[in-house]
């Protein structure tokens, strides 16, 4: 199957069936393609729960929009970013990169005094910003992964983020929720599931300047 026939055949599953569980290798698959995902500066700036346990699903349903969705799912994935930008966090992911490339430390150094330069200077609120942006592009990969391999997701952005946080414990590690992402299967009477997808024609969707 093609990547446009698969994006076809996804939707936002809105009725999970709660026997049905996503495999360890599957899940797996799901959270590479994300994690392979371009970053600003190929500075990942996000990171990827994984959250299966029914009772930490449970708790964590109050915050949704979906509740019953949350709680029949297979899996959920939250989608965190950095709660800001660090000298640290910057340095840790050149170091990696320039270790792994058989490069001397430093080898970027002019480049990464440059994002320090801008990032550094801003607020927290302003980085978060910018890394919360980050995080989407894995989330839509992610997706993408899923609806490769015949998995139902349902995208959620309508959710508590203080209280995912606070269930999570993300404050300690310095991050805060974006996006989560449900992963199952479909229940057969899932009212959304025999509906035509809709999206807005090409000839409105596309602006060309030729």
């Amino acid at each position: 199957m093609s990547l446009i026939e698969d994006l076809k055949w996804r939707y936002a599953t809105k009725k999970y069936d709660p026997t049905k569980k996503v495999s360890q290798a599957d899940i797996d698959k799901i959270v590479e393609a994300a994690r392979l995902a371009p970053t600003s500066s190929g500075l990942q700036q996000f990171r990827v729960l994984v959250v299966s346990n029914q009772e930490i699903k449970e708790k964590l349903a109050p915050s949704s929009l979906n509740p019953e969705v949350m709680v029949d799912c297979s899996h959920v994935l939250v989608f965190a970013a950095w709660d800001r930008y660090t000298a640290e966090r910057i340095d840790t992911i050149y170091d990696r990169i320039t270790d792994e490339r058989g490069l001397p430390r430093g080898r970027f150094g002019s480049y990464t005094d440059k994002i320090k330069n801008l990032y550094l200077n801003e607020t927290a609120e302003e980085n978060f910003v910018h890394t919360a942006r980050q995080s989407y592009i894995g989330f839509a990969l992610a997706i993408a992964q899923a609806a490769e391999l015949r998995i139902d997701s349902t995208p959620a952005e309508g959710f508590n983020n203080a209280l995912v946080d606070e269930l999570l414990d993300l404050k300690s590690i310095g991050l805060k929720s974006v996006t989560l992402l449900y992963l199952g299967y479909r229940d057969e009477s899932d009212w959304l599931a025999p509906m035509k997808k809709v999206r807005n024609p090409v000839e409105d969707f596309v602006i060309e300047y030729k």
